[in-house]
């Protein structure tokens, strides 16, 4: 899907990686899409839990370190990241809240969560669609529920929202969050 997230999504990849510099966590790195664009500063460790994914990803820089990893029991230490990022990724983690949690757990005071994810829709018959639809679209997609709404999510877990970015009616959002 590499050639079909360009088309749309390059704008939305220079924003969630644009202030992470220092030591960078990306939660479901996926294919690695994103890794070429963040700043040489930045040392990433790119965890995905997919082992044949991590293996599709051949294209990245130095600064880049890849590890088979769930994002519910991240096996770093307590505050040791200066940014975290992921994109389209808190739809297709079994336990989002707990993945969360972990995020705020290895995230240094102050510093920065940006995420982009689809949420659910905010009007009752689009939200209703939405529920309707999940289970087929679970199934058909290795585990992505179109039904999340994210943004509550991170605010449950602590963070502090800075602000948000919407596309497509408000489906796609870029959250830009501190601890």
């Amino acid at each position: 899907m590499k050639t079909q997230e360009r088309a749309w999504n390059d704008d939305w990849r220079e924003w969630v990686t644009d202030k992470a510099h220092g030591f960078v966590l990306e939660i479901g790195a996926g294919d690695g899409v994103n890794l070429e664009y963040y700043h040489s500063d930045a040392q990433v460790i790119a965890t995905e839990p997919d082992a044949e994914s991590i293996e599709l990803i051949t294209d990245y820089q130095d600064n880049v370190t890849l590890a088979q990893v769930d994002a519910e029991d991240l096996p770093f230490p307590d505050e040791s990241f200066d940014a975290v990022v992921g994109t389209l990724v808190f739809c297709t983690i079994p336990d989002a809240a707990r993945a969360l949690r972990e995020v705020k757990r290895v995230l240094k005071p102050g510093g920065s969560l940006r995420l982009v994810e689809h949420v659910r829709a905010k009007n009752p018959v689009g939200r209703a669609f939405m529920q309707m639809a999940n289970p087929a679209w679970h199934w058909m997609t290795g585990g992505c529920n179109i039904n999340r709404d994210t943004l509550s999510a991170v605010h449950a877990a602590g963070f502090q929202v800075i602000g948000t970015r919407k596309k497509m009616i408000g489906l796609i959002i870029g959250i830009d969050a501190r601890k």
